[in-house]
């Protein structure tokens, strides 16, 4: 294999074609001189004129801008100019750099015959360089010492991408390519985002809008890739800018693993409880998680339905941020919040002196959407007339602002949700049955909550330490059995939201580590009609505390039936059951002579 030198310099070009004619002579067949040149400038040609005094003159070296190099690893960089005058980009295949701060000679004399003599200084002095270079064992103990960091690098498991500021990559370990499936010839000198489509890092790009350093030491995500063979993997990432020695940002560095696998398993055995900021491990979350993961690469519109308080926005949120389109705009529009004419101006934008009050041109969600992704929240109340216009931008792409005759194209991916059971809406005429099927490509289904109750003490747990982080408080609270029992006996009509204002309430009240049933919410617990055996009597507004009395009370109201005394207590049967444990008094009777 052969290796490759180059010879680098900041402008001009003169010093390194000398240094390369001199390398040429001395070095082996298995080596390759490159020259080039930071920036743009026309060459000397009196750097040709004192070569041409050698006794063995050759033809001036071809010197290329950095950016024409050929996309190919480099192993010795020599940087001939003054090592403080410029900042050496990243080059493929993390080359050894050797600094010979040598004068440069845009800057020799303008006097001829002075700029002669300065030339011909900086020819021997090159002449001799490039021999001790060569000779004296520098160049096969870098190459040595280069060999030998790409042998750790390719026996470490995990993959490591390292691309500069301009998103090329110069660095792709073996790992990387079994785990991407991508060849390692085919991807270092290419553009990230040409190379993997939409970026590595799947719309989550940290160079997207930088023009300076990104804002952080380290950030982890967990990225989706598809392989050359079209195979989803499941990658966890560490992302970290990579410094010079003068502590100058020169480019990321990405180390990965696959954890495909890991999440296969954790969803097989009931073990995943969150994916892209939504929590359960209830079936019916885990089939809406891969039902996001899938959808995610795509671009067809999406309608979500599911009753109010389920969490719909946050689905539409997670299929943004795990798209290729999540570096851009994710906008939000309540299409039930807002009047048809206020509707039609926020969505599409208007022209000045569209209507009493337009005095400036506005962009509409659709425009300040473009690239990105719009919610259509409550997609089923919007009226009639504005059905058709949505239609429109959903068939063509274009739309046009109020006012406004000029066509606006826009690339928007276009999620819809809504509580409302629109095959109902079509049969009743107040919505499109042409609409329906442009949003409903793909259907996501948001179970309530009263379905996937094992999720409760999960969500309880999450929810706990957002509120507790917000309200600034300090330790952790914990739900006590008692009220988890009441909390598991309730049906959450309200779903998640409800489930939100409970425990914001009982922080409130609650002043310690421990929420108890008298730091719940005053109000009446629903019965599902599944449940009910027999008639029960009215439940009690207020949850208040256990007491013989009460429990008695209860048992001679329900006719000894446990079940619907827990009800009528308000309380969960395990509650129950612990208090007849401690309370026997509690029971009129043979506990054994009473029904459970």
């Amino acid at each position: 294999m052969k290796a490759y030198i180059l010879f680098l310099e900041l402008r001009g070009g003169a010093s390194v074609s000398m240094a390369a004619q001199f390398a040429k002579r001395l070095s082996r067949s298995d080596i390759n001189i490159l020259c080039a040149t930071v920036e743009r400038s026309e060459r000397d040609s009196l750097a040709d004129t004192v070569m041409a005094d050698l006794a063995e003159p050759r033809d001036p070296e071809q010197v290329v801008p950095m950016d024409a190099l050929p996309k190919q690893e480099i192993d010795i960089v020599v940087v001939l100019s003054r090592a403080s005058e410029f900042q050496l980009p990243l080059l493929p295949g993390r080359p050894a750099v050797i600094h010979w701060n040598l004068p440069d000679p845009s800057v020799f004399s303008s006097e001829p015959e002075r700029r002669r003599e300065q030339y011909l200084a900086l020819r021997d002095t090159l002449r001799e360089q490039v021999a001790d270079l060569f000779s004296q064992g520098y160049v096969d103990s870098l190459m040595a010492m280069r060999a030998n960091s790409d042998l750790i690098l390719d026996a470490i498991s995990d993959g490591i991408l390292v691309h500069d500021t301009h998103r090329r990559i110069v660095l792709f370990n073996h790992a990387a390519e079994v785990i991407t499936g991508r060849n390692r010839d085919d991807v270092v000198g290419r553009d990230c985002h040409d190379v993997f489509g939409c970026g590595f890092c799947h719309g989550k790009c940290a160079l997207e809008n930088a023009t300076e350093k990104p804002p952080f030491d380290e950030r982890r995500a967990r990225l989706d890739i598809n392989t050359t063979e079209g195979e989803r993997r499941t990658l966890d990432a560490c992302v970290r800018p990579l410094m010079d020695s003068h502590n100058r940002w020169v480019g990321l560095v990405v180390v990965f693993h696959d954890v495909t696998r890991e999440i296969h398993l954790a969803r097989q055995m009931g073990e995943m409880q969150s994916f892209a900021g939504m929590v359960g491990r209830d079936a019916k979350m885990l089939a809406v998680f891969d039902l996001v993961r899938d959808v995610a690469d795509t671009n067809v519109p999406i309608l979500i339905q599911g009753e109010s308080g389920t969490g719909k926005e946050l689905v539409a949120a997670a299929i943004h941020n795990e798209s290729s389109r999540a570096g851009r705009p994710f906008i939000a529009v309540n299409c039930g919040a807002l009047p048809e004419g206020l509707l039609e101006s926020e969505l599409f934008g208007h022209v000045k002196g569209a209507f009493t009050g337009a005095i400036r041109d506005k962009k509409g969600r659709f425009e300040l959407a473009d690239g990105g992704t719009i919610f259509l929240d409550e997609i089923g109340d919007v009226p009639p007339a504005m059905q058709v216009r949505l239609l429109r931008v959903l068939q063509e792409g274009v739309m046009q602002r109020v006012g406004s005759e000029t066509p606006i194209r826009v690339d928007v991916r276009v999620i819809s949700a809504t509580h409302r059971d629109l095959q109902k809406e079509i049969a009743t005429g107040r919505f499109r049955e042409d609409l329906f099927y442009r949003l409903n490509v793909v259907p996501i289904w948001m179970p309530p909550l009263r379905e996937r109750l094992a999720d409760l003490p999960l969500l309880v747990d999450h929810l706990l330490a957002r509120f507790l982080s917000e309200m600034g408080r300090t330790g952790s609270v914990r739900v006590s059995p008692d009220a988890m029992d009441l909390m598991l006996s309730h049906t959450w009509p309200g779903n998640v939201r409800e489930l939100q204002n409970w425990l914001q309430y009982a922080l409130v009240k609650c002043r310690g580590d421990e929420i108890r049933p008298e730091h719940l919410p005053s109000l009446r617990t629903t019965v599902r009609p599944s449940d009910v055996s027999a008639p029960t009597p009215s439940m009690p507004a207020v949850r208040m505390p256990l007491t013989s009395e009460r429990v008695r009370e209860a048992l001679i109201q329900t006719h000894g039936n446990r079940r619907d005394a827990a009800r009528f207590l308000g309380v969960g049967r395990a509650t129950l059951y612990r208090f007849f444990d401690s309370h026997p008094d509690a029971l009129p009777g043979s506990p054994d002579a009473l029904p459970s």
